[in-house]
Formats: structure tokens, sequence, C-alpha cells
């Protein structure tokens, strides 16, 4: 039953009448021999980590083992609270929860890696702050989380989700495609609809490379969390508004594989290119293997 692409998938949901959800559903009952109670509440207990992280960081500062980042999900969440966002609440919630997971993975606090721990906060902002906004009830987020599964599968069965290996078009880029597929299931968006958002989010971060300050998954990853949380956001209105891709979901993630490996070594999370190498990312290195607190 398993489907080998987007392609597949489609037909296969078409067939059965199913959504994307359904498809992980049944697909976990079939291999795990399980009964979608199981997977429901398997899900659940992701889903509680994920609240738990999207929340810890934006109501009290916390900081990396490094020093390289922190505060910044507290300060976000204090400048909503403001009220002088020019963005709104739903996309300064969405960017302040995305900051408060990476910075409680980096602080090794507990997160979900989704698909990566690098990318960890992307869905989880977007599936809870479209949830939020849409008056949604935890079951209802537990469809979306299994809806982005069915995305991430055919992703990393068609090329991969890892930085060492695609650059983090891979990472936060698959967090997004997941993301805005899941949140147009929520809205009521059939599967195509799903994979045309997916398609869109990918489209829009081709050849984002992996540069990480020394070796360490905080900068620029941080930001670069807040910023696929958008893109899924901004996404999904695109597609419910009746757009679509133009490139297709097979096609774009095939693109994407190939870019990746396009990628030089110093491009794929070895902290030898990109900000990793600038002058000041080379400061900051040398600072946090120094143990200098001035970071």
């Amino acid at each position: 039953m398993i489907a080998r692409n987007g392609e597949e998938l489609l037909k296969l949901c078409s067939e059965k009448n199913w959504k994307l959800s359904d498809y992980a559903i049944n697909l976990e009952i079939e291999y795990n021999e399980c009964s979608q109670q199981d997977v429901i509440e398997k899900m659940r207990r992701h889903l509680n980590v994920m609240k738990n992280s999207a929340t810890e960081a934006c109501e009290e500062k916390v900081y990396s083992v490094s020093g390289l980042i922190g505060g910044d999900g507290y300060k976000l969440n204090n400048y909503l609270n403001q009220g002088n966002s020019l963005t709104g609440e739903v996309m300064v919630k969405a960017m302040a929860r995305a900051l408060s997971c990476a910075e409680v993975n980096a602080s090794m606090g507990k997160i979900v890696a989704c698909p990566t721990a690098g990318s960890c906060g992307i869905l989880p902002a977007v599936i809870l702050t479209a949830g939020e906004k849409l008056g949604l009830e935890d079951d209802d987020l537990i469809l979306g989380l299994l809806a982005a599964s069915s995305v991430g599968m055919m992703i990393s069965q068609n090329a991969t989700v890892s930085g060492a290996e695609g650059g983090c078009q891979a990472e936060c880029g698959s967090a997004a495609a997941m993301g805005a597929a899941a949140v147009v299931e929520m809205m009521g968006g059939t599967p195509e609809m799903s994979l045309d958002a997916a398609a869109i989010v990918i489209k829009n971060i081709l050849g984002l490379v992996c540069d990480p300050i020394a070796g360490l998954v905080e900068v620029p990853c941080a930001k670069r969390n807040f910023a696929g949380a958008v893109s899924a956001l901004t996404t999904v209105d695109i597609v419910m508004a009746g757009i679509n891709s133009k490139i297709p979901f097979d096609d774009t993630v095939e693109a994407m594989f190939k870019v990746g490996k396009s990628l030089p070594s110093e491009l794929r999370e070895t902290a030898m290119g990109g900000l990793a190498v600038t002058k000041t990312g080379l400061k900051l290195r040398d600072k946090v293997f120094n143990n200098n607190s001035e970071v």
C-alpha cells in the first residue's frame, strides 16, 4: 500500500477517498500492526512535546549551551504583547514559537525532530498557531501532524531531509513543506492542494545552504526556523485562494535533491562555507571553542 511518490500518493487517496492523514494512519496500522487509536495516541505524545517546546522559551529566556543564541523567543513574544506588530498576531506568534523550539533544542531540552532537530521549530509553530486561529481541537492538530508526515515520507523516499546531504533546503524546506501541506488539509483542502502547497514552499527555498556557525545547530538555524514557519503559513493562503503550483510536487522534490547534491561540501553542514566562514562567523566559532562567556 505504500506510495513511492506524490503521484502515487494522490492516486491512492483518490481511490480510497482518503486525506493525507488517512494515508499515514493506515500505513502505520499496516506496518506496525497497531490500532488507529495507538497511532493517534502516539502522535498526541509528540504534540504535547511540541506544545511545551513552542511555549517554554516564549515564557522565559532560554539560552543555548554555547551561548550563541537565546532569549529571542521571549523578546518576540513580549513584542507581540505590546501590540506593535506589522505582520499581525498569527504571524508573530508562529515566529516566536518557532524560535522557542529552536532555543529549547539548543539548550539540550526536549523537542520533536520534525523532520530534523535543526528544523524542529517550523512544524510545531505552524500547526499550533494555525490550529489556534482556526479554533481546532488537539485531535484536529494530530490529524494535521499525520498529514505532514505523509509529505515528509515522500520527500525522504525521493530526496533527503538531511542538511549534510542536501543543505538547509532539505531540512527547513522539508519542514515548511510538511507544515504547509498539513494546514491546507486542516482548512479543508484536498490532497492535491496540500501537495501544491508543499511544492510551492520547496520552490521558494530551493538552493538554501547549510552553514552553521561553529558547526552548531544555532546560527543561522534558529532564524531559518521562523522564516520557514512564515513561508508555510503564507503559502497556505496562496493555495486556499485557488492558486496551484505550475511545477508538480514530485518534480520539485527531484529538483531539490539534485540541487542539494550539486552543492559543494562546504555548504552542506560542514561549517566550512557561507556564514560560517565570515569574519564574524569565525570570531563566534573561536569564542565557542575557547569557552568564552562573552559570546
